[in-house]
């Protein structure tokens, strides 16, 4: 299941699942931790209409799903032909406090007046195993408080008008064989119950009574803090002010973050291509939090069949996130990241796998042996990548101020390593894991980044005339340049990549694979006309696009990631079709590239999110949604469209 709408304000995150329903709430960092109770058990919304109730997930409603263009706030509606009701829905994360904040008009769709109860539940795990919580009802401020330790969780509404809602209850969750508080809705009457603790849930009633074509309008808000006092001062101010002038706030403040990117799109001429654009902007803001790290997804679905999930900050999916908003002139979120990669570079001068959006270091598969020789378990094209992405950075700002402070923590340390992470013998790169994280070797594409690394470095040392270094890392990338040739299959393209061992051997690994296109594209210096590159792309071209009745390009051959059915060749990505795009731009066939534009374009939710991946025969998403590198993708691809 995806999240067609993702809510931040770079502290608190929330996805809505594709029934509108809260199913992801992090908190205090955009990514950590995920508070919502079991990943396939969203907050649930139920209506009662005199005497007949109904859970809006329960199949028998209309929904629609959608953001608005030039801010995180959501655009719900819910209809029920049986109850004859529609809810309409308008979230987003408060500016300023840490608050997810929902108002919902309730429509009688009936030509009778109905008595219509709205109930709002919510599912919390904030202890490890949802075992330890307590919520109960606190009288004084007419709230629920939802807590573990220094996490707190307020939860509480009104009516627009003037009003609270009427009933309660608190209970316990999927323990003791106790299914949720949230089965006490369903005859319409709450128990007032007021205070569990183990596994809990809770639930409040909104009830009115309207008039034949009427509505009556509700706020309704989870305030997180890390402590009820802190917590109750955004209720009270939420109970006792106008809700509207949140929301309008919240927009300026998205519209005002926005706005520099929007004064360099004249160019865009389509409205669906400007809407794409605009959008993917603020789905990769929302996973950026404030103190530098940058989300791959949001989403948790995936947590229900895989082992780990997407909560995590990749440096290479980080550098691709910031490439355009850099072009596009937002730079803060760039220079918090570059902040966040040297407050966690390794001391020996290079980035682990991943992280966590609090720093430490994140889960891994890769390991520390290989063929019983002690390895290093990274991917070494993601501590080129930023190199590389300083240097985009740079020549967007001219910021040399900034560079320069990093001269010696980051770029110094990160091009040493990399000028001694060499096979003498090979003289390329020693093997690291691949982009895709699955083979442990020297491959074409961590080549040609590390080449487009050392290659900004010299700059940077020539910059601030550290001239001995400029020297050594510029014949480091020139010898690396001229091996390249290693690297191309007689039968002429770039294969995958080779492993070296300790015995001196080396092992092809001969796979197509877009990113052995894309890599010397992009980052190793070649020049198009280079009859590598041409022989790669036809090679490409036979292989890996539009292979699958669905289209677009696959990563490469035989790529079994979320396959599930092994005839296709693999699964085909947005992140490699646009790769693609993008070398037809580079290569002045504009009309070609523009049916991978479209392919996407089509392929994105109606909410605008783009996913991972996608069945090779139903085109049905596959993988996380949304993947902040599909949205990076699109927009360097719609500006390099609007550029050529």
């Amino acid at each position: 299941m995806s999240r067609p709408v993702v809510l931040s304000n770079g502290r608190l995150f929330v996805g809505l699942d594709d029934n509108g329903l809260v199913h992801d709430f992090y908190y205090p960092y955009v990514g950590l931790d995920n508070l919502t109770n079991a990943r396939s058990v969203p907050h649930k919304i139920g209506v009662w209409v005199d005497g007949t109730f109904s859970w809006i997930d329960d199949g028998s409603w209309d929904i629609s799903l959608d953001f608005e263009e030039r801010a995180l706030i959501s655009k719900v509606k819910i209809s029920s032909h049986k109850l004859k009701v529609t809810l309409e829905m308008s979230d987003f994360v408060d500016k300023e406090y840490d608050a997810l904040i929902r108002r919902i008009r309730v429509t009688n769709q009936d030509e009778l007046d109905h008595e219509v109860r709205l109930f709002m539940h919510q599912v919390f795990e904030i202890s490890r195993r949802g075992r330890a919580d307590t919520a109960l009802y606190v009288p004084d401020d007419h709230y629920i408080l939802d807590y573990k330790g220094r996490c707190c969780l307020l939860i509480a509404g009104k009516f627009v008008d003037g009003g609270d809602y009427d009933q309660y209850a608190v209970g316990s969750f999927n323990v003791e064989g106790r299914e949720g508080t949230f089965k006490d809705a369903e005859d319409g009457e709450l128990s007032n119950n007021p205070v569990e603790h183990g596994g809990v849930d809770s639930i409040i009633r909104f009830a009115r009574r309207i008039r034949a074509g009427s509505s009556y309008d509700v706020d309704y808000w989870v305030a997180a803090a890390d402590s009820q006092y802190e917590a109750q001062k955004v209720h009270t101010y939420l109970k006792h002010y106008d809700i509207g002038e949140r929301q309008e706030a919240v927009r300026i403040k998205w519209h005002e973050w926005i706005t520099p990117a929007l004064e360099r799109l004249h160019k865009v001429s389509s409205q669906e291509h400007y809407k794409a654009i605009t959008k993917s902007l603020l789905v990769i803001k929302a996973h950026c939090d404030e103190r530098g790290s940058i989300l791959a997804s949001g989403d948790s679905s995936i947590f229900n069949y895989w082992r780990d999930y997407y909560c995590y900050c990749w440096p290479r999916d980080a550098c691709y996130a910031i490439w355009p908003l850099i072009r596009l002139g937002l730079y803060d979120e760039a220079k918090n990241f570059f902040i966040f990669a040297k407050d966690t570079l390794n001391r020996e001068g290079y980035m682990m796998h991943k992280y966590q959006p609090d720093r430490a270091i994140g889960s891994t598969w890769h390991p520390l042996i290989h063929n019983r020789s002690k390895e290093l378990a990274i991917q070494e094209d993601e501590t080129a990548s930023i190199i590389f992405m300083l240097g985009v950075y740079y020549s967007e700002s001219q910021d040399e101020a900034f560079i320069q402070s990093f001269y010696d923590s980051f770029i110094a340390p990160c091009a040493h390593f990399i000028c001694h992470y060499i096979d003498r013998q090979t003289g390329l790169p020693h093997a690291s894991y691949d982009l895709w994280e699955q083979k442990f070797l020297t491959t074409t594409y961590t080549v040609s980044t590390v080449i487009a690394g050392l290659d900004n470095a010299v700059k940077f040392a020539k910059m601030t005339e550290h001239v001995e270094d400029a020297r050594l890392w510029q014949d480091a990338a020139n010898d690396m340049r001229s091996h390249l040739n290693k690297l191309f299959h007689p039968d002429s393209y770039f294969r995958k990549g080779f492993l070296y061992d300790n015995e001196g051997t080396i092992t092809y690994d001969n796979v197509v694979d877009i990113s052995s296109l894309y890599g010397p594209y992009m980052f190793s210096g070649l020049a198009l006309d280079d009859e590598m590159i041409i022989k790669t792309a036809e090679v490409v071209k036979n292989k890996l696009v539009d292979a699958v009745p669905v289209g677009g390009v696959v990563r490469y051959e035989h790529d079994d990631y979320f396959l599930n059915n092994k005839i296709f060749l693999g699964n085909p990505w947005i992140v490699c079709t646009l790769w693609y795009a993008q070398y037809l731009l580079a290569v002045k066939q504009k009309e070609e590239a523009l049916k991978y534009i479209e392919w996407s374009l089509t392929r994105q939710l109606s909410s605008g999110i783009f996913s991972e991946q996608f069945d090779p025969e139903k085109g049905t998403p596959q993988g996380v949604a949304p993947l902040v590198w599909s949205h990076a993708e699109i927009i360097n691809t719609l500006l390099d469209y609007y550029d050529s």
